[in-house]
């Protein structure tokens, strides 16, 4: 995108990525761990970005936090595309500027708080050194008084007690709750969440869902949360961005993802999660085969060798990228299948065992 395609600051989307690509050289060889990643994200609403592991979720959001190792030190790695965030583009700004950014206008939310946490620390300590590293005006006193009214805002019993604690004092859910406390303590305007509910029992990850939602709603953020349950998505997401190989492969709303998914990963993915509203008829079925390699990815659609219906294609899923084509408004696909075709096959084939 040149300069005269910069995103209108009166453009509704607050985040912006384009063309994002991150590689990692080793001695193997590149990993494209992202290969050309383009999204959206409004004010206020909620993206779901979901793949298998290995997909590039967790890269992406490193790359808008800013978090990977930069310059020419060896497994740095070569990062391009714009992340525009509030007119600014991340990729191209000075390192400072992003590290002033993050915390401040942008935070993220990790997948084991339990290591995210420094152990040394009480969790009060880190959460008042965040509020501080942005205010450096705000006294010890008041620092410490924020951090023990996000914590009481995050449902932790006894916030005032509680601050004095260890990580290793909180339970799994205390801690995640801690976690989202520290992100949330200087009102960001963009929130990433990195499988917010991974290793915790069902009750707890629906709380933690709601304390998400709901500080949405009173914050006003932008949320990007990245998973692989769509269990997960269905709950929160406004929009989903299903990845595969580093690429992405399907776009759209949620509710129309959920309704009438147009590419076969989708598909698989959907056929592979647990229904609590209907009564179980079948097994699940899993998505058979491996994910790609992302240093010699699958030539033509990186999913061919595990897609039912490559060979509905005419051999151009196994010699032609597919692009992320309109399949309907909102709603993008990359697949070589005809539109027709793709309902035909979900209709009379996928939607009865979903």
């Amino acid at each position: 995108m040149s300069n005269t395609d910069q995103p209108n600051l009166a453009d509704k989307s607050f985040l912006s990525v384009r063309d994002l690509k991150v590689h990692f050289p080793t001695d193997d060889g590149l990993v494209k761990s992202v290969n050309g990643l383009s999204f959206d994200l409004e004010r206020g609403k909620t993206l779901g970005i979901v793949g298998e592991s290995g997909s590039g979720k967790s890269v992406t959001s490193l790359s808008i936090m800013g978090l990977h190792r930069t310059g020419t030190k060896r497994g740095a790695p070569r990062i391009s595309g714009e992340i525009w965030l509030d007119g600014e583009d991340l990729v191209a700004a000075d390192p400072d500027r992003v590290r002033k950014l993050r915390g401040q206008k942008m935070a993220m939310i990790f997948q084991d708080p339990l290591t995210a946490m420094h152990p040394y620390y009480t969790v009060g300590a880190q959460i008042v050194e965040g509020y501080r590293a942005h205010h450096p005006g705000a006294s010890k006193k008041e620092a410490r008084k924020r951090a023990v009214e996000m914590l009481d805002r995050v449902g932790i019993p006894q916030p005032d007690r509680r601050v004095d604690n260890y990580p290793h004092e909180f339970s799994g859910g205390m801690r995640q709750r801690a976690m989202i406390a520290m992100a949330l303590v200087n009102d960001p305007s963009l929130l990433i969440a990195d499988e917010p509910t991974t290793a915790l029992d069902v009750t707890v990850q629906a709380q933690i869902l709601d304390l998400i939602r709901d500080l949405q709603k009173e914050f006003g953020s932008a949320v990007i949360i990245i998973t692989h349950d769509l269990g997960v998505v269905a709950e929160l997401a406004d929009d989903i961005l299903v990845m595969y190989g580093g690429k992405p492969v399907e776009r759209g709303p949620a509710a129309t993802i959920f309704e009438s998914p147009e590419h076969p990963y989708t598909w698989g993915l959907l056929g592979s999660m647990p229904r609590l509203d209907r009564e179980l008829q079948d097994r699940l079925i899993p998505v058979k085969g491996t994910p790609p390699s992302l240093i010699n990815v699958p030539s033509g659609c990186a999913f061919h060798p595990r897609c039912p219906y490559a060979e509905l294609t005419g051999g151009r899923s196994t010699s032609e990228v597919p692009a992320l084509a309109e399949a309907a408004p909102r709603h993008h696909a990359a697949c070589h299948l005809p539109i027709a075709e793709r309902h035909r096959i979900f209709t009379e084939e996928i939607a009865p065992r979903l």
